[in-house]
């Protein structure tokens, strides 16, 4: 059983990654389950959305991941990736993206919130983890609205040859099929753009 969780602010496409996450597995005839929790999504509250996949021939019976069983967390916000964090299996890999979004709860609150003392936190907190400049990639290809993509081709590149997060089991040639299947075709292009460029960003990254 492979456990991804997706988890970010009302907006920021956490929703369509798990959807095209969630088609890349299906296309290599997986049991796959998705589910999301949503806090005022609309009003910028926090997203998590849930993808379990039976990676090894497995039926998925329930769609929510219980806590401490995430093989990977894909973080669109550091906030978010600490509110996941407790999903985090104890070999599991976090994915956080650096740039800091106000939440409403957080706006409210009227207290200074700031990516990096949390990034490092997370650093010392996760036993994988890897922090994204996502804002960079996104700015390279032109849109910020394909940070989700930029993220889960991060997820991705981090895991490829590893026996922890993603484990090498969706490669970037299946998650561009995903893509392509569940975009819309003008907007193809853009997300094939924000795939490749982190792909080659990430590299073989220095994952902790």
């Amino acid at each position: 059983m492979l456990n991804v969780l997706i988890a970010g602010i009302g907006g920021q496409g956490s929703v369509l990654a798990a959807k095209i996450l969630a088609a890349a597995a299906q296309a290599r005839g997986w049991k796959v389950r998705t589910a999301e929790t949503i806090g005022m999504a609309q009003r910028g509250g926090n997203v998590t959305s849930h993808v379990r996949m039976g990676d090894a021939g497995e039926e998925v019976h329930a769609p929510l991941i219980a806590r401490g069983t995430a093989d990977c967390i894909v973080a669109l916000e550091p906030g978010e990736a600490v509110r996941a964090l407790p999903y985090l299996a104890p070999d599991g890999l976090l994915v956080c993206a650096r740039t800091a979004i106000p939440s409403v709860e957080t706006t409210l609150s009227g207290e200074p919130y700031e990516a990096e003392p949390l990034l490092a936190y997370l650093e010392g907190a996760a036993p994988h983890f890897l922090a994204v400049d996502e804002a960079a990639i996104c700015e390279e290809v032109g849109s910020r609205k394909v940070a989700n993509l930029v993220m889960l081709a991060s997820a991705v590149a981090a895991s490829n040859g590893t026996s922890f997060g993603l484990r090498g089991a969706i490669g970037t040639d299946e998650l561009v099929r995903a893509m392509e299947a569940c975009v819309k075709p003008a907007f193809v292009a853009l997300n094939r753009a924000a795939i490749d460029t982190a792909i080659a960003r990430v590299g073989a990254p220095s994952v902790n």
